[in-house]
C-alpha cells in the first residue's frame, strides 16, 4: 500500500471524529447558553449565534477542538518560543515528569515479565502456581490498588518517581508475561525434536530457537505494555496530590472546572502514547530485519 493509500483513510477518520466532536460541542454546551438567556430574560439565541457562543465558552462542558489546540499551543509551542519549555506551566514539563515514571515502570515491567515467562515455560511448578496469580493480579482495579501502593511506600520513606513507576510496572508486566509465554512456546514439536537431534542443550535450544521465535510476540506485547504503562503513571499521580505530571494537570483542571486544560492534557497523553508505540514498532521492525525475519 502506498503512503497516499495509508494517509487518506487516516485523514478521513480524523475528519469524521472532528466533525462529530464539533457537533457534540454545540449539543452539550447549548443548555448553558439557553439557561443564560433565560436568566437574563432575553430571547433565546438563534442557531447561528448559538453555534458561535458554544464554541467560545470559557468553561465549556465539552471544549471545541480549536480551543484545545489553542491551549496546547499556549502550553507547548509558545513556551518553546519564549525559551521556557520546562516552565511549570508548560505541558512539555508535565509530559516529561509523566514520561519518566512511564519509562522506568515499562523497563521494570518488561524485565519482570520476561523473567517470569522464562520461568513459567521452563518450570512446571511455576507454570502451575505463578501463571494463575499473574492472571488474578489483573482482576484488581488499578484505581483501588494505586493509593495502597502510594501509602505503603510513603510509610517506608519512598516517594517521588518510584511509586508511580511501580504502578506502571503492575500494569505493564502482564501483557509481556502472556506474550512471551506464548512466544517461547511457539516452536512446534518438529523444531524442538530437531534441536534434540543436534544434541542441543536446554540453553542452546532457548537462545537459538525459543528466543528468536518469541520476538514477534514480545514486541507486540511491548506495544500494549508501553501504552498501558503511561496510563499507570497518570493514575499514579492522582492519589498523591502531585503538582507535576499530566495526571496532576488533569486533576487541577477538574478542581477548578478547567475542562480545556483537562482535554489538552488528555490529548498530550494520547500523543505521547502514540510516539512511544511508534518507537517500539520501529525497534520491532529493526530487530526482525536484523534477524532476517519478515516484518
Amino acid at each position: 500500500m502506498t503512503s497516499t493509500g495509508k494517509t487518506i483513510p487516516v485523514l478521513t477518520i480524523i475528519t469524521i471524529i472532528v466533525a462529530i466532536w464539533y457537533a457534540s460541542v454545540v449539543w452539550m454546551n447549548a443548555p448553558f447558553e439557553y439557561d443564560q438567556a433565560e436568566r437574563a430574560k432575553v430571547e433565546q439565541p438563534a442557531f447561528s449565534e448559538l453555534i458561535s457562543k458554544t464554541m467560545a465558552q470559557e468553561r465549556p462542558v465539552l471544549p471545541a477542538p480549536h480551543q484545545v489546540a489553542q491551549e496546547l499551543w499556549k502550553t507547548t509551542g509558545a513556551m518553546i518560543q519564549k525559551g521556557r519549555p520546562f516552565s511549570k506551566r508548560s505541558l512539555i514539563y508535565h509530559s516529561w515528569i509523566t514520561l519518566s515514571a512511564t519509562l522506568l515502570g515499562f523497563l521494570i515491567g518488561t524485565a519482570l515479565g520476561i523473567t517470569l515467562a522464562v520461568g513459567i515455560v521452563h518450570n512446571r511448578a511455576m507454570d502451575k502456581s505463578v501463571m494463575p496469580w499473574v492472571i488474578t493480579s489483573q482482576t484488581i482495579p488499578i484505581l483501588a490498588i494505586a493509593p495502597m501502593i502510594i501509602v505503603v511506600l510513603n510509610a517506608m520513606g519512598i516517594s517521588g518517581l518510584l511509586p508511580k513507576a511501580l504502578i506502571s510496572t503492575y500494569l505493564s508486566f502482564f501483557p509481556v508475561v502472556v506474550g512471551m509465554v506464548k512466544g517461547l512456546r511457539s516452536p512446534d514439536a518438529a523444531q524442538l525434536d530437531l534441536m534434540h537431534t543436534y544434541s542441543a542443550s536446554r540453553s542452546q535450544a532457548f537462545w537459538k530457537l525459543r528466543w528468536p521465535s518469541s520476538m514477534p510476540y514480545l514486541f507486540t506485547s511491548l506495544k500494549i505494555a508501553v501504552a498501558i504503562s503511561l496510563v499507570g503513571a497518570i493514575v499514579g499521580e492522582l492519589p498523591t496530590g502531585a503538582v507535576a505530571g499530566l495526571g496532576a494537570r488533569m486533576l487541577a483542571g477538574s478542581y477548578y472546572g478547567q475542562t480545556i486544560q483537562i482535554w489538552s492534557a488528555l490529548l498530550m497523553a494520547s500523543a505521547l502514547a502514540a510516539i512511544l508505540v511508534m518507537i517500539v514498532s520501529l525497534a520491532h521492525t529493526m530487530v526482525l530485519r536484523r534477524m532476517g525475519q519478515a516484518t
